[in-house]
C-alpha cells in the first residue's frame, strides 16, 4: 500500500494514482512464473478491488496493472552486495487487444458478463465521440462557405441598377410560367467567389434546374442542368449552342465517411473487388501479385 501524492516536479498540480509502485522477491516471483517478471506482465490486485462502485453492478470491480519497468530496488541490496528485490512500476490496463484474454473472462464465477463489460470505458467514449461529431455537423453540416442566404442585385451593362417592378395584379410567383426575357436574363454565375463556395444543390439566384447523368435534349437559352455523374456534382448553364460550367459541388461532409461524393471515398477507400485469373482480388491491392504467370501443367 502506498499514498498517493501530488507531483510538484512539474508547472501545476498531476495526481498520478493510475501508476504504482510493487516491490516483489527476486527468487519467489521466478519461482512462481517460471521465468523473471518483464514488461507486459499482468497482475492483478485482489486488495484493490472496488465493491461499492458507483454504478448498478452487483459484483466488485477488478484490478488488473500492467508491468511497464522493471528495475532492482535500491533497499534490495544484502551486505554482500547481492540484489533480492525488484521495484515494479504498474499502470492500470486498458481495453486494448493485448489484454483481450483478460478481459473476455467472466467478471464472477458463473456470471454471463465479462471483465470488459465491467471495466471497459469503451462505450462511453464512443458515446461521446458520436455526440461530438453529431454536434460539428449541426453546426458545420459542410465544408467552405454557405452563400445561400446571399443576395445579389441586378446590374446593367454601364454599372446602374437594373431595377424591375411589377403591378400588383401582374404579380405571378410561379416558377413554371417564365417569360423568354426571363430566361435569358438568368446569371451566368454565382453573385460570390471564393474558396469553397460552390454548391451544386441550387443554381445561381434559385433559379430552377433539372438534373440527372447526361443533358436533356429540349434546351432554351438560361437553362440550368446538375450532372449527377461528375464527382464532385457539377452545375452547367446552356448559352443557347452548349452546356457551360458554372461550378462544382465542392462543399462536402466534414466526417470521415464513405458517403462523401468525391473520389477520395471511392479510389483512396476503395473496397470493391474484381475477378483476375480466376482470383478474387481487392481493386486497391498492388495487381503485380494477381498477375503473376501461372507454371504450366500437363494439362496446358
Amino acid at each position: 500500500m502506498q499514498d498517493i501524492d501530488f507531483d510538484l516536479s512539474q508547472f501545476g498540480l498531476f495526481l498520478s494514482n493510475d501508476t504504482l509502485m510493487l516491490t516483489i522477491h527476486i527468487n519467489s516471483s521466478v519461482k512462481t512464473l517460471g521465468r523473471k517478471i518483464m514488461s507486459g506482465d499482468v497482475i492483478e490486485l485482489p486488495h484493490l478491488k472496488d465493491e461499492y462502485a458507483l454504478n448498478d453492478y452487483s459484483v466488485a470491480l477488478k484490478r488488473f496493472y500492467v508491468v511497464e519497468d522493471v528495475n532492482r530496488a535500491a533497499e534490495g541490496f544484502s551486505h554482500t552486495w547481492y540484489p533480492h528485490l525488484y521495484r515494479l512500476k504498474l499502470k492500470q490496463i486498458y481495453d486494448g487487444q493485448e489484454y483481450n484474454e483478460i478481459l473476455d473472462l467472466p467478471a464472477e464465477e458463473g456470471s454471463n458478463d465479462t471483465l470488459r463489460d465491467m471495466l471497459s470505458t469503451y462505450e462511453k467514449e464512443m458515446q461521446i465521440s458520436n455526440a461530438v461529431v453529431a454536434q460539428a455537423e449541426a453546426d458545420a453540416p459542410k465544408s467552405g462557405y454557405d452563400i445561400s442566404h446571399y443576395y445579389t442585385v441586378s446590374t446593367n451593362e454601364d454599372g446602374s441598377v437594373d431595377l424591375q417592378t411589377a403591378d400588383d395584379t401582374d404579380i405571378d410567383a410561379s416558377n413554371l410560367n417564365i417569360s423568354a426575357d426571363e430566361v435569358a436574363n438568368r446569371p451566368e454565375r454565382e453573385g460570390y467567389t471564393g474558396y469553397l463556395v460552390g454548391t451544386g444543390d441550387s443554381a445561381p439566384n434559385g433559379a430552377p434546374f433539372g438534373f440527372g447523368i447526361q443533358f436533356p435534349r429540349n434546351n432554351v437559352d438560361g437553362d440550368y442542368f446538375l450532372r449527377t455523374d461528375f464527382l464532385p456534382n457539377r452545375m452547367f448553364r446552356y448559352d443557347g449552342a452548349r452546356w457551360v460550367k458554372v461550378q462544382d459541388d465542392i462543399r462536402m461532409s466534414l466526417s470521415n465517411t464513405l458517403e462523401r461524393q468525391t473520389y477520395k471515398s471511392s479510389f483512396i477507400n476503395n473496397t470493391k473487388t474484381s475477378q483476375i485469373s480466376g482470383e478474387t482480388v481487392q481493386e486497391r491491392q498492388s495487381l503485380s501479385k494477381a498477375l503473376k504467370p501461372k507454371k504450366p501443367t500437363a494439362d496446358n
